[in-house]
């Protein structure tokens, strides 16, 4: 084990003894048993643990650079940063990805999968209320989950859930799913953030137009685009977590405004810090700003299913159009990696290392016009800094580099507010961003299987699409490391989206908040999770 390996997992060892999972003894014990000294130990314990003990109290302000007046209470539509933190405050899911990207239990205190990882049985907390005091049941579950599923579906989670045949509770506190093939992440997959536990009615269907959940906090006031008020949930099941009185939620799409108000008091937390200023908001004293190497990248897709772009040689000659390096300098200040036109990062498991990477060539890009049929070609655009902080310069750099190759890009500035609704899935070529999900097939079955409701460049490949089943069923790691690297090759070559860098989460705080000694990488924001996690040093 290197040393890099090691201070990871002592984090996650000083995490764990921050919530109280393991004692002072068993942590000594472990640390040890890695090879800390015995005074070293004694001194993580001391500064990692019981220094950065939780305080309760407090009004937690937060600008978000998400949000839009269309956002909806319903889970299913959840699609942007703002609603998924709100989530996160005011419910509970099945399970959580926790600071060290492993997956632990939440409202499921356990779960068992059958030999052939096509059953799972998942074991409830007992004792979980409502905020209206309703026990947590079995049936809540069942209700949760199948309002995602179903023929008439629309919810973005429904590829996610699509493999489930059939949910049952069996007693007030097991529920068992049955999958049509073996999936071993599938742990992973109920902690989606639209997969919220909400009550059920009567008729066994969902109950979310209540906002009644089981989460840290209670909504006071919610004005979509705009801003949330929430309050302390004084039930809270988790003694360790939950620690403000209440929060204040705004929507601040404009990263100067946004910056400005972190700056002046006016918040107490920011995410998507604009790289172009981050040099000068690290300077600024009682500020701290947090980078997070995760699975967040941002694309430019195109569907595949209107022309140009239903040609794969158009599409070919965009990705060689586009000068990655120089995207990755200005856009985000360094502070992320190049992507290959697949969404796997280097950081994650079953990356393809090896696949070559699609270079900067307007002469490979001019040639692939010709076998188009094309000696120039002219496309629009559209962009707004709701799709990510600088997708407005980045599509006005990705013009200039397509020139050379005789490719001329008209970029349309939209508006922010209605971005997601109107542009996004609308529009035959934009920008957009994605957090990335915890595991390869969560991220292909969500926005590239054929017909799910994210797929934005109705991408449908029978090759891809056979392999997505196969390697979700497959418990031989070599032989599903086979199959991710070829889905990543043929969304290189033929997929419809152009992913030009993978960006590091970067979110900012003032120095009066504390958190854990890490923070969760599969989202921003602590894994958006930073109401319940986080509190006041004082």
């Amino acid at each position: 084990m290197n040393d890099r390996e090691t201070q990871k997992l002592l984090s996650g060892l000083s995490g764990q003894g921050r919530n109280k999972r393991i004692s002072r003894r068993e942590f000594m014990q472990t640390a040890i048993a890695m090879g800390t000294t015995m005074a070293a130990a004694s001194s993580l314990w001391s500064t990692g643990v019981e220094a950065q003990t939780p305080k309760p109290g407090g009004k937690f302000r937060i600008g978000k650079g998400h949000g839009q007046t269309t956002d909806s209470l319903d889970p299913g539509t959840w699609e942007n940063g703002f609603a998924a933190g709100r989530g996160h405050g005011l419910y509970n899911y099945l399970t959580e990805i926790s600071s060290d990207t492993s997956v632990v239990p939440e409202l499921a205190e356990s779960w068992e999968a059958s030999s052939d990882a096509a059953t799972w049985t998942f074991k409830l907390r007992k004792g979980v209320t409502f905020h209206d005091g309703r026990a947590l049941t079995a049936e809540d579950v069942v209700a949760s989950i199948n309002h995602h599923r179903g023929e008439d579906s629309q919810s973005a989670a429904k590829p996610i859930v699509q493999p489930i045949t059939d949910i049952k509770a069996d007693g007030k506190n097991t529920v068992v799913f049955r999958l049509e093939a073996g999936n071993a992440d599938f742990p992973f997959i109920v902690s989606d953030y639209h997969l919220a536990i909400m009550p059920a009615k009567d008729d066994g269907t969902l109950d979310w137009q209540s906002v009644n959940g089981t989460g840290a906090y209670m909504q006071k006031h919610f004005e979509p685009g705009v801003r949330l008020d929430l309050e302390k949930n004084p039930n809270y099941w988790k003694a360790n977590r939950g620690h403000f009185d209440s929060i204040e939620m705004i929507a601040i799409i404009d990263p100067v405004a946004r910056t400005n108000a972190l700056v002046s008091g006016e918040v107490d937390a920011i995410d998507r810090v604009d790289l172009k200023t981050v040099a000068l908001l690290q300077r600024h004293s009682g500020l701290n700003v947090h980078q997070v190497t995760g699975s967040q990248h941002f694309t430019f897709p195109m569907r595949t299913d209107i022309a140009p772009f239903d040609n794969v040689d158009v599409r070919r000659a965009l990705k060689y159009a586009i000068n990655r390096e120089e995207v990755l300098s200005k856009i985000l200040q360094g502070y992320g990696s190049i992507g290959n036109d697949h969404p796997i990062s280097p950081a994650q498991p079953f990356y393809a290392q090896t696949l070559e990477q699609t270079p900067y060539d307007p002469e490979r890009a001019k040639e692939h016009l010709k076998k188009a049929g094309m000696d120039s070609l002219t496309v629009d655009l559209h962009v707004a800094d709701a799709a990510f902080g600088g997708a407005v310069d980045a599509g006005v750099l990705y013009a200039e580099h397509a020139k050379p190759a005789g490719i001329t890009i008209n970029v349309v500035r939209e508006p922010n507010d209605g971005y997601w609704s109107n542009v996004w899935l609308k529009k035959p070529f934009c920008a957009c961003y994605w957090n990335g999900r915890p595991t390869a097939d969560w991220m292909f079955a969500t926005a590239y299987a054929a017909g799910v409701p994210w797929n934005d460049t109705a991408f449908e490949h029978e090759r891809f699409n056979e392999l997505l089943v196969t390697a979700r069923a497959e418990l031989d790691a070599a032989k599903r490391t086979e199959m991710y690297f070829e889905m990543q090759k043929i969304l290189n070559e033929e997929g419809g989206t152009v992913v030009p860098m993978f960006a590091s989460y970067v979110f900012a705080t003032s120095d009066k908040i504390g958190h854990e000694a890490t923070f969760a990488s599969n989202y921003d924001f602590d894994g958006e999770r930073q109401m319940e996690r986080w509190w006041f040093n004082s």
